[in-house]
């Protein structure tokens, strides 16, 4: 008993011992979630690799602001390393190590000379320094550079030097990769987020990789490189000092916006864009004198980007802005944004007769639907909320995406799944706190082609728009990631296109802000009793008398089959069920494959949907004849389990 007391009491000791100070770097290094939010491998647009590149890139969009440089030339070899020159004023040398290690240091918080800046809190570049294996940054002025170099953010060496090169600042960096393991720099995700700056900041020419980006549009281009589907009207396009905004319909179903603060895409939105929101219904409501505002924005895609002085923003990764005023003590962002779109759409709307009548042409459309659903809608919301209070269908997580304060909110995700097998083994090896489990019964309903009335009339979709809380919008949404966990067959892929083809026709901003993912689940089990395998390294998570490798894909599973030596055995899963909850708990935790399902601006969501998921079943099949690949006949010792 006093051998045990004693171990407690080692356990809870707390003394001056237990009280450390941490250096700017190693305060970083040590929290850099904090800083950075994900530190994946680069497959989403939101990881911190992402992060670090635009930390880099705003300050020279900042000079750019301040109209000092009209290029920057951004590069990334091998996937990897980034460089950022810009032509701007350049670091003033004097300070370039502080500037660049030392937080709490910059010249941004004179709100002179960075009146309406992104990065205010002294703490980006320093950032990407620390989070880097190298960091390089180099000042050109006045005829000299002055060159530092960082490893982990410990400076290295600090070299002044005469040159002819134009003025502006260097910047080179490579993240470390024991932080942000196996990474890589995607070029699509990198593209559209310089394609974003550029719309941002008319003039100013991208030099990527050797390609030139270039907007000379603004917003404007914006919408037309990211609708999916054809515009009912031209898009409006409106410019005041500090706010610009781009919209129209579309002949779809829900709401579609890009924000943007000080050439931030604020992706989740803020105090901007639920004022634009507000006040875009409004105003079109008094000029027409009637309708309500749920009709008025059905279809509605839209842009707004401001400038604001000093920017409040909920996190660090600056993807939602808090700000309510656009300058301390200065006018409400609500009312700047409401008092521009009063004036501005209204004389738009009473100039241009046209566009006015195809927008109400557009509402009327919406209204009449509305009208015509009222009693199913109330009928499925009662039925919907009978059924989640009796839990019938989710297993509803803890935190949710809709949680604000939550620190893990981000982290909030909802399986799709379907059948009792597959859920009951999500369910049984989920983390309760992040993960939910809606089970689907069978195939759902091809939703191609039908009106929102199917949503509420059929039971599937019903429950499952109540629990992502999406009828109004995304604005309570409650699950981060909306994850299709099908089994990876013909029956799997089947469902896995209904369930996608019900979000790309009633709910595409789901899918187009990057909610939606679907998860990678192995296709075989290839293991081998320890006995057999000779001079192998035995890695860690290998248990039992067997060692283990789960396969993604045909050539994972050879690359198995070599490394585990003579006579495997392989197990080929043809379903969810089959996988039992102790082996599911691997394939949901942190080391979970998920793959984004994404839109690219040449995608016709109709056209898409259309050709896959409509009637044109001979087109299809004979699609298949041509593109058949008859795949040859396995070995018969290869044959799985």
């Amino acid at each position: 008993m006093s051998e045990e007391k004693n171990i407690i009491e080692e356990q809870v000791q707390y003394s001056d011992d237990n009280i450390r100070h941490l250096s700017d770097v190693d305060h970083i290094r040590t929290r850099p979630g904090m800083y950075v939010g994900r530190l994946d491998d680069g497959s989403h647009s939101d990881d911190g690799i992402y992060v670090l590149l635009k930390e880099t890139i705003d300050n020279s969009i900042d000079e750019f602001r301040m109209n000092a440089g009209k290029r920057i030339e951004i590069d990334i070899e091998d996937n990897l390393r980034v460089s950022v020159r810009d032509y701007g004023r350049g670091i003033p040398q004097g300070k370039i190590v502080e500037a660049v290690s030392q937080l709490n240091t910059g010249g941004k918080y004179d709100s002179k000379a960075f009146k309406k800046s992104v990065g205010m809190n002294g703490v980006g570049i320093k950032a990407v320094n620390f989070l880097s294996s190298h960091f390089e940054a180099h000042s050109y002025r006045d005829g000299q550079v002055r060159k530092v170099v960082f490893e982990k953010g410990i400076l290295q060496s600090d070299v002044t030097e005469p040159t002819q090169d134009e003025t502006g600042t260097y910047i080179f960096f490579e993240p470390d990769d024991t932080l942000f393991k196996g990474y890589s720099f995607h070029n699509d995700i990198v593209e559209n987020m310089l394609r974003n700056y550029t719309y941002l900041n008319s003039g100013l020419a991208i030099m990527y990789n050797g390609r030139r980006i270039l907007s000379r549009n603004g917003l404007e281009d914006l919408l037309k490189d990211r609708m999916t589907n054809d515009a009912l009207y031209p898009i409006v396009h409106l410019q005041g000092e500090d706010i610009e905004i781009a919209f129209t319909h579309a002949n779809q179903y829900g709401e579609e916006y890009y924000s943007f603060v000080n050439g931030q895409h604020t992706i989740q939105g803020g105090t901007h864009q639920s004022a634009f929101k507000e006040h875009i219904a409004k105003t079109i409501k008094e000029y027409f004198g009637k309708y309500e505002p749920g009709d008025i924005r059905a279809g509605l895609v839209a842009a707004i980007a401001i400038n604001v002085e000093e920017p409040v923003f909920e996190s660090q990764t600056k993807i939602k802005l808090g700000s309510t005023q656009m300058a301390p003590d200065g006018e409400s962002i609500n009312k700047y944004v409401g008092d521009f779109i009063k004036q501005q759409v209204d004389n738009f709307l009473h100039i241009h007769q046209d566009v006015a009548d195809v927008i109400e042409n557009k509402i009327k459309e919406s209204e009449r639907e509305r009208k015509a659903m009222a009693g199913v809608t109330k009928l499925a919301r009662e039925r919907a909320k009978k059924a989640n209070l009796h839990n019938r269908k989710l297993r509803d997580c803890r935190i949710h995406f809709s949680d604000v304060k939550n620190d893990r909110k981000e982290e909030s995700c909802i399986f799709i799944t379907e059948g009792d097998s597959a859920s009951g083994s999500i369910t049984k090896s989920r983390d309760v706190n992040t993960q939910a489990v809606f089970s689907l019964r069978g195939k759902p309903l091809n939703s191609f082609g039908l009106t929102k009335k199917v949503v509420y009339e059929n039971e599937e979709f019903n429950l499952l728009q109540a629990a992502l809380d999406i009828e109004e919008g995304l604005d309570g949404l409650r699950y981060n990631k909306v994850i299709v966990a099908t089994d990876a067959d013909v029956d799997g892929m089947h469902i896995r296109l209904l369930i996608i083809t019900f979000f790309l026709q009633f709910f595409p901003e789901l899918v187009k802000k990057g909610h939606v993912y679907v998860l990678q689940t192995p296709l075989f089990r290839v293991r081998n009793r320890r006995t057999k395998i000779k001079n192998k390294k035995v890695l860690s998570g290998d248990k039992g008398d067997f060692i283990t490798r789960y396969c993604y894909s045909e050539e994972e599973r050879l690359q198995a089959i070599q490394a585990l030596g003579p006579d495997p055995e392989i197990t080929r899963f043809k379903g969810l069920g089959e996988i039992s909850p102790e082996e599911f708990a691997g394939f949901i935790g942190p080391d979970i494959r998920l793959e984004q399902v994404t839109l690219q601006k040449n995608d016709q969501v109709q056209k898409l949907l259309e050709y896959y998921m409509g009637k044109n079943t001979m087109e299809r099949q004979n699609f298949i004849i041509d593109n058949l690949v008859i795949e040859e006949d396995r070995p018969e010792e290869e044959e799985y389990e």
